[in-house]
């Protein structure tokens, strides 16, 4: 199966009523991981590089090849998503490397250069084919890059949208980024009108820290693409950590490696399940 259109994806997510996996990809492992999932669930998922995974590996070419490369070779459908780049040419890049959709982060910015800013994104993106999301009413977390208790206004955001021309829209709603404990709690009154004010389809980062009933009643609120990375990171270096207390004599780290991807997989197939079954059972 081709690459799928992460627009395309979106649409039919929202249109099934139900959520997608956006899940975050560290290295080859996880790429391979998150695919395996969506293999085994038969269910769309969104393979997501960021900014900071980049800087990682010290350049975007070499892990977003390999990760198209992962992707392109999946019988499941699969996207590839830039996630938090703040940096503008990196987001251009990601759309000549063939990315379904990227996300450029202005959050930090005011408004009137967030939405230019994003605007020479989207001009780019739009000549490619490529869906632009981005951020309005900062995440919490971060290293303190964005602070918490905001909230994204759907006023504020209708106009974001309608000015930049974005295709989705991550939305501040009482998530937090890189939390290992499942206690936040999502305002679910914001988000249906944060749905009902925006025309597009509205992102969850920091899901990592809402719990699992929550977050289905976000997805049946009106979240529709939900990013999941620390707590997926957990179940890998958990498997990692108990491997290596079994197996203290083990040098090969591709043993090492391969009980994470093994964890990464399962508990990612099992959140593709959750963020779907939200659509089950409930009037058209």
């Amino acid at each position: 199966m081709t690459l799928t259109p992460t627009a395309r994806l979106l649409d039919e997510t929202a249109a099934a009523r139900r959520g997608i996996g956006a899940f975050n990809v560290l290295h080859l492992e996880t790429a391979e991981a998150l695919v395996a999932a969506a293999e085994r669930t038969g269910l769309p998922v969104i393979l997501q590089i960021s900014e900071n995974c980049v800087a990682y590996h010290g350049a975007l070419d070499p892990i977003a090849r390999a990760t198209l490369a992962i992707a392109e070779a999946s019988s499941a459908p699969v996207a590839v998503h830039l996630d938090h780049a703040e940096d503008p040419e990196l987001a251009l890049r990601a759309v000549d490397l063939g990315f379904g959709s990227v996300m450029y982060d202005g959050a930090k910015l005011d408004f009137a250069e967030n939405v230019a800013t994003t605007r020479r994104v989207v001009a780019h993106a739009a000549s490619a084919g490529v869906l632009v999301e981005a951020e309005l009413g900062e995440i919490g977390g971060k290293d303190g890059a964005h602070a918490p208790g905001v909230r994204t206004d759907p006023d504020e955001a209708a106009r974001f949208v309608a000015e930049t021309g974005v295709g989705a829209l991550a939305v501040a709603v009482g998530s937090s980024h890189a939390m290992v404990e499942r206690v936040a709690a999502i305002d679910l009154d914001l988000i249906g009108r944060l749905r009902a004010a925006v025309p597009v389809p509205l992102v969850l980062h920091g899901s990592s820290g809402v719990g699992d009933d929550l977050l289905v009643e976000g997805i049946r609120a009106g979240l529709v693409k939900v990013n999941v990375s620390t707590h997926l990171n957990v179940q890998f270096t958990g498997a990692v950590r108990r491997y290596l207390d079994a197996h203290p004599a083990t040098v090969d780290s591709r043993k090492i490696l391969a009980a994470g991807r093994d964890a990464l997989a399962a508990e990612a197939a099992r959140l593709l399940d959750l963020f779907a079954s939200a659509g089950k059972d409930r009037p058209a």
